[in-house]
């Protein structure tokens, strides 16, 4: 699972992107076009399956985008607009989900007998 995480700027009506630490960069006339760029440019990077990616605007002009490669449950999920591949299939590597709880279903108690009635 690799985590990546990049300082986005809009200036001059062109965003650019740089990873936190390392050496992934891009550029695109639109946030939705950046965000496109970097989930494939982290894909390629990590071959893991699975995408899930954050974009949070800071301030008009600058925003924080992260992509986790190979995230648990092998879905994809995109924020702020952006759309990538669909849901791979889970590696060996994969983390089993966790097992679903039965739950008892709780009687309702009825409400045909209150001790009166509404139309007394």
């Amino acid at each position: 699972m690799g985590v990546y995480t990049f300082v986005c700027r809009n200036s001059g009506g062109e965003w650019t992107a740089k990873q936190h630490s390392g050496e992934i960069e891009a550029s695109a006339a639109t946030p939705y076009e950046l965000q496109r760029q970097l989930v494939a440019a982290a894909s390629a990077a990590d071959s893991a399956s699975g995408v899930q990616s954050s974009f949070s605007m800071v301030t008009p002009s600058s925003a924080v985008f992260q992509v986790i490669v190979g995230a648990v449950g092998g879905g994809a999920m995109i924020s702020g607009g952006a759309v990538a591949g669909g849901a791979a299939a889970s590696g060996g590597g994969a983390a089993e989900a966790p097992k679903e709880e039965k739950k008892e279903e709780e009687k309702e108690e009825s409400d045909d007998d209150m001790g009166f009635s509404l139309f007394d």
